[in-house]
């Protein structure tokens, strides 16, 4: 069994934040609990833009405080996102978020990450596994 707060992995490896400075992630379970997924709780600046492209991985995100637009780049459609909306990425949807208040959110990826990713150039996280164990 395992349990710990968002609030003791604040300033360790498990807390990261995007090269971009356009939001922070407490990642909570991780690659290395062998679970077959991970969680985070991750912030989204107010009046930034996000695109991202989860090539490699399927993402549920529930959203618990503040505001923001989401865009299906693949579609063009748009969704408000609130407190209390669900979205799933179960399609590799490129998209992209408009945050109009701090955006508060817990994320589920499957597979799961490692904690080091950050996104790419096309918005993707890579695709990492942690090492095995001899």
């Amino acid at each position: 069994m395992i349990v710990r707060s968002f609030k003791e992995i604040e300033g360790t490896d498990r807390h990261v934040k995007a090269a971009s400075g356009t939001w922070e992630s407490k990642r909570i379970v991780l690659a290395k609990e062998k679970v077959g997924f991970s969680v985070h709780e991750t912030i989204l600046y107010a009046g930034t833009e996000t695109d991202m492209w989860y090539a490699h991985h399927i993402e549920a995100v529930v959203c618990t405080k503040g505001d923001a637009e989401l865009t299906d780049r693949e579609t063009g459609k748009t969704y408000r996102i609130t407190p209390g909306t669900m979205y799933l990425l179960d399609g590799h949807e490129r998209h992209t978020l408009k945050v109009k208040e701090d955006f508060h959110c817990i994320c589920v990826f499957n597979p799961p990450v490692t904690g080091r990713e950050d996104h790419d150039e096309n918005g993707v996280y890579p695709l990492l596994t942690e090492p095995e164990e001899v």
